[in-house]
């Protein structure tokens, strides 16, 4: 399993990015996605998920509105579409998946930094 997030950057508060989430290994349609987040000196929480066929989302009370997750399951990839950026967003995002009770698979994350 491999999973390689892009898509990360420096940018203003109110403003906007997109994450990608490239996908390997597995069948990526057959598992629901997730993107998590670690600011420093946090712990790692869970930003936004989305079910195996894109039927179902949910969000972090902190993002909904903002952030939108979505998933190409023809290019085995997952997005995080972010607006309205605020200082507090600024943190290391990661992709997810469980791949059955205990198998948890991380990307190397990539860094979002909000600042004027």
């Amino acid at each position: 399993v491999q999973l390689v997030e892009s898509g990360g950057g420096l940018v203003q508060p109110g403003g906007s990015l997109r994450l990608s989430c490239a996908a390997s290994g597995f069948t990526f349609s057959s598992y629901g996605m997730s993107w998590f987040r670690q600011a420093p000196g946090k712990e790692r929480e869970l930003v936004a998920t989305i079910s195996s066929a894109g039927a179902y989302r949910n969000y972090a009370d902190s993002v909904k509105g903002r952030f939108t997750i979505s998933r190409d399951n023809a290019k085995n990839t997952v997005y995080l579409q972010m607006n309205s950026l605020k200082a507090e967003d600024t943190a290391v995002y990661y992709c997810h998946v469980r791949i059955g009770p205990v198998n948890r698979y991380w990307g190397q994350g990539t860094q979002v930094t909000v600042s004027s």
